[in-house]
């Protein structure tokens, strides 16, 4: 009989509309796609006075108007600077052959995010060896110390 291997199956999100507009709020940074790309605050939204995004460039300079639907403006992505993992059991689902390592994702702007590394059943045996390795060194490096002393 054939063990069948079951797929991981992605966790329900909202669906995006297609053609869906980035509504950013004041002092948002964007992206503005009819601008070639250039990247700006948002320092006026659009109102009963104003049919448009006010930007401005993050640094100063002239100002410009972007769609009031939003269409050509584009969230900017925030830089992930590392990931820590949590002090939370890893959990290995044998059926999926994969683990769960809960980690958190740091970013740039200093926001965090608690979410899992899934690792696949090789790859939870390279990182087995790899960090056996970096233990190894370690206690290489410990030893080494405690017999040449404080620097």
């Amino acid at each position: 009989m054939t063990e069948q291997v079951s797929k991981q199956l992605p966790l329900p999100s909202a669906e995006l509309e297609v053609g869906a507009s980035f509504r950013p709020r004041l002092g948002d940074l964007a992206l503005d796609l009819a601008k070639a790309g250039r990247i700006g605050v948002v320092v006026a939204l659009p109102s009963d006075t104003s049919a448009s995004y006010q930007l401005r460039p993050p640094g100063g300079g002239e100002d410009w108007r972007a769609r009031s639907d939003g269409r050509t403006l584009r969230p900017l992505p925030v830089s992930v600077t590392h990931v820590t993992p949590l002090k939370r059991e890893p959990v290995y689902d044998h059926r999926a052959r994969q683990a769960a390592v809960p980690v958190t994702v740091h970013y740039e702007d200093g926001d965090t995010c608690e979410t899992i590394l899934v690792l696949t059943s090789m790859q939870v045996e390279l990182y087995y060896l790899q960090f056996d390795q970096l233990i190894e060194a370690a206690e290489t490096a410990r030893e080494h110390e405690l017999r040449s002393g404080p620097c």
